[in-house]
């Protein structure tokens, strides 16, 4: 039976032209700043970023922890939404290596943070308080149905970092998906950011990788922070030439991603039993409540029919739409969740 994965876009596959561009990519010793193909990626994010530098790292854990050693010390604070992946996902790896308190305000549904608030959790010079060092956002918004922020919404934090002497880094894994929904380049969204990550291994298909952009004496930083969690890399080149083809050829198509999303959340709002506000939905995250049964029965019951997804919390669940997946896939989908609301005893499978 054929599988429908629509648990992450984590699951893509290289394209062709990826796997071909790893086995003929030109390689050296990375550590060294001598791999050409590692050189031509970092160069090729920091101009598409609007940054002066880049560097190449294994993950978007890791790029969210070495930007936040660069801004932070130990004792220090970082701001972070309370829905935010730094916060829920990523093992507190600014406080077992940094010594860092994570804050958390409210995210709204898009994932944004209020400015009042921020403006509020912003520490004072105080002995008695940890210095708030960095203010950190997330741009496509994972726990918030892929949520978009615009050159609006990040500049107006990012003012407030700034003013009270904090760094502003933004969570960007998915924000070629922000600047695709926006139809805006991705450097608009990442101007007032001192360091922007961003996934290759998510929407763009990368079989690994993320990169970090910022200014080049920052950028200098992050690379020692690299080092010193153990992500020097040698002859990278080999994973880094797939990111060179996913920056040339798999931005665009994110729109079609995009479209397989609306799709599948207006489908999937006219079966019984979901919670869904198809309007929400901006780039490729489909989160929705499953409100006549626990929502692990529900996975489990799309799994035996070929469909998987994901459980994000509590009586929801996430569908995310990718390279791999196209309108039929979707439609095929929608007729397995029908018959698993309405109680059926199979669908087309």
């Amino acid at each position: 039976m054929p599988i429908i994965d629509l648990r992450s876009d984590t699951v893509t596959k290289p394209t062709p032209e990826m796997r071909r561009a790893m086995y003929e990519a030109e390689v050296g010793d990375d550590v060294y700043g001598e791999d050409p193909t590692v050189n031509r990626l970092e160069a090729m994010a920091s101009q598409r970023m609007g940054k002066e530098a880049a560097v190449y790292v294994a993950s978007g854990t890791m790029a969210n922890l070495v930007s936040g050693l660069t801004h932070c010390g130990r004792g220090d604070e970082a701001v972070v939404g309370h829905r935010s992946h730094m916060l829920l996902y990523e093992v507190a790896s600014l406080a077992a290596f940094g010594g860092v308190q994570m804050r958390s305000v409210p995210n709204d549904d898009r994932g944004m943070l209020d400015p009042n608030t921020v403006e509020w959790a912003m520490r004072p010079d105080d002995a008695h308080q940890p210095r708030t060092a960095m203010v950190a956002v997330e741009n496509t918004h994972n726990r918030c149905s892929g949520g978009v922020l615009d050159a609006e919404d990040i500049g107006v934090l990012a003012e407030i970092a700034h003013r009270h002497g904090a760094r502003f880094h933004i969570d960007g894994a998915r924000i070629w998906n922000a600047a695709v929904a926006l139809g805006v380049p991705p450097a608009e969204l990442a101007r007032p950011a001192d360091t922007v990550s961003f996934c290759l291994s998510k929407g763009l298909s990368c079989p690994v990788g993320s990169m970090v952009c910022g200014s080049s004496e920052t950028i200098q930083r992050v690379r020692k922070n690299r080092k010193m969690v153990g992500g020097g890399m040698r002859q990278a080149g080999v994973i880094a030439a797939a990111g060179i083809v996913a920056l040339e050829t798999m931005v665009d198509r994110l729109a079609e991603d995009h479209d397989n999303a609306k799709r599948l959340a207006r489908g999937l709002a006219r079966l019984p039993g979901i919670g869904l506000d198809p309007s929400r939905v901006q780039s490729n995250i489909v989160i929705f409540d499953v409100q006549d049964r626990p929502a692990e029965a529900f996975i489990a019951a799309l799994k035996e029919k070929g469909v998987l997804a994901s459980f994000p919390e509590g009586g929801r669940v996430r569908m995310v739409t990718h390279y791999g997946i196209n309108a039929e896939d979707i439609d095929e989908a929608l007729n397995v969740a029908e018959s698993v609301s309405r109680g059926k005893v199979s669908g087309r499978r």
